[in-house]
């Protein structure tokens, strides 16, 4: 438990310091001066401009960073636990790959970006059920048909994608399209994460509380069974669960990439094997992680980089040393 307090305790402090940065810089004794003034204590100058600074354009963003970095870590640890290989990412099964060309097919036909949200998610759930239908073709050999199904269903959806970017308009649509698959965090609003922070973090302590049953699954379908184990039935609420939140991470940034491989993979190195450990504290870094990114993407420059972009040049070198370093038989 002291590295998960260590680790939420780091996060708060990331949290209220990412607060003070941005082109209007604020200093951390202003923005606690004003969560105090929120609270009842004290007074403060320029009320409406900190309400705006803080509560409508930075906390949102800081809040979306921290779900999205936690729920790709978390959907990892489980991809990597059931598949038993740390090379393994949320995208295995073809979410990101339909999540993208559900957004994508709705800036061309719905413009509303209430309805491109809901076409993102709803075609990356669509994308892991044809992985699922096409694991159900063979009962003896489910975990393979399963990983086979989904780099149909990414493949699928990923030839979809090009053919939505090719019909685009080259002058408004294309290059919205081409900026939602760099990733970027820049259109969070406030009422977005009223709506989808509720079954975000629903599924993180869905996952949280399911973390003994990775445990399980990770030595072997046979030895599950034999410990009472509906393998199938769980096996089919854990990539729910990590499908769900995964479909909401590109719901609300786009694709990002490169968090649900790299992060999963430093917490078993840091901290063992052991899910119930593993699970929250992957959450925590993947919050950790994927907040001091987005700082950076939007402080580095004059210009703010896509975030997508940051986090595949950090994740290559760890796929690498990953590569390097993966055993047989890993779980």
């Amino acid at each position: 438990m002291k590295p998960i307090l260590v680790l939420f305790i780091l996060l708060v402090i990331i949290a209220v310091f990412s607060l003070s940065l941005g082109q209007y810089e604020l200093s951390v004794s202003e923005i606690i001066n004003f969560f105090l003034y929120k609270i009842g204590i004290g007074t403060i100058d320029n009320v409406q401009l900190m309400q705006n600074i803080i509560i409508e354009i930075r906390f949102p963003r800081i809040v979306s960073s921290i779900l999205i970095g936690a729920s790709l870590a978390i959907s990892g640890v489980a991809f990597q636990s059931m598949f038993k290989n740390p090379l393994v990412s949320p995208g295995i099964l073809g979410v990101l790959s339909g999540a993208s060309f559900g957004a994508a097919l709705g800036m061309i036909f719905f413009k509303e970006f209430l309805l491109i949200q809901a076409s993102s998610f709803v075609f990356g759930i669509a994308a892991v059920f044809i992985a699922l239908f096409i694991s159900m073709f063979n009962k003896q050999n489910q975990l393979i048909l399963l990983i086979l199904g989904g780099v149909v269903s990414s493949a699928f959806f990923s030839s979809m994608l090009s053919i939505t970017k090719y019909m685009a308009d080259p002058y408004d649509e294309l290059p919205a399209i081409v900026y939602w698959m760099m990733g970027s965090l820049a259109l969070i609003d406030k009422q977005t994460i009223y709506v989808v922070s509720i079954p975000i973090l629903l599924g993180i302590f869905l996952m949280i509380f399911l973390s003994k049953y990775l445990n399980i699954l990770s030595l072997g379908d046979e030895e599950a069974k034999s410990l009472g184990i509906n393998v199938k039935l769980m096996r089919f609420v854990i990539i729910l669960i990590a499908t769900f939140i995964s479909a909401f991470t590109v719901v609300l940034a786009g694709m990002i990439g490169w968090v649900g491989l790299v992060i999963p993979h430093i917490a078993r190195l840091l901290f063992g094997s052991n899910n119930i450990i593993i699970v929250p504290i992957s959450a925590l870094l993947g919050g950790i992680y994927l907040l001091i990114i987005d700082n950076v993407s939007r402080t580095m420059f004059s210009v703010e980089i896509p975030i997508g972009i940051l986090t595949s040049l950090i994740g290559i070198p760890f796929f690498a040393y990953a590569l390097k370093n993966v055993k047989k038989g890993w779980g």
